[in-house]
C-alpha cells in the first residue's frame, strides 16, 4: 500500500511521462477533508485527457492503488480521477482556465515537484 505522497509522486511522474502540461500539486490535507493532494494538469485534446487518465489509473492499479472512480470521461474537457487521498484533475486548457482550481484552492500550498519532472 502506497502513502498519499507516494501516490501523488507516481501520478506526477506518469502524467509528465505522457506529456501532461503545467502539472500542479496542491497539498490540500489541511484545507479540506476531500483529499490530501489535488493534482491539476492540462492535456492538449480530449484524446490526450483520456490517455492521461487511463495511464495514471493503469500505473497506480499495477502498484495496488486502483482509482476509486473516474468522472467526466465522456465529457471531453475535464476528467477527475479519484484515488481517495489523491484527486487528479485533467483539463483542456480552456476548461482549466474557466474553472481555475488553483485560485479556488489558493489556501492550499503548492508542492515542489521539480525533482519528479523529466
Amino acid at each position: 500500500m502506497l502513502t498519499p505522497l507516494e501516490i501523488a509522486n507516481e501520478a506526477v511522474k506518469t502524467l509528465d511521462n505522457k506529456k501532461a502540461q503545467d502539472i500542479v500539486v496542491l497539498e490540500t490535507r489541511d484545507v479540506t477533508v476531500l483529499a490530501d493532494y489535488f493534482i491539476i494538469c492540462t492535456a492538449n485534446s480530449s484524446t490526450h485527457i483520456k490517455t492521461l487518465s487511463d495511464e495514471v489509473d493503469k500505473v497506480l492499479s499495477d502498484k495496488g492503488e486502483p482509482a476509486l472512480r473516474t468522472e467526466g470521461y465522456r465529457a471531453g474537457g475535464w476528467v477527475l480521477v479519484d484515488f481517495g487521498c489523491v484527486v487528479i484533475h485533467i483539463f483542456t486548457d480552456e476548461t482549466r482556465k474557466f474553472y481555475n482550481l488553483e485560485h479556488l484552492w489558493a489556501d492550499a500550498p503548492r508542492m515542489d515537484i521539480s525533482s519528479l519532472l523529466t
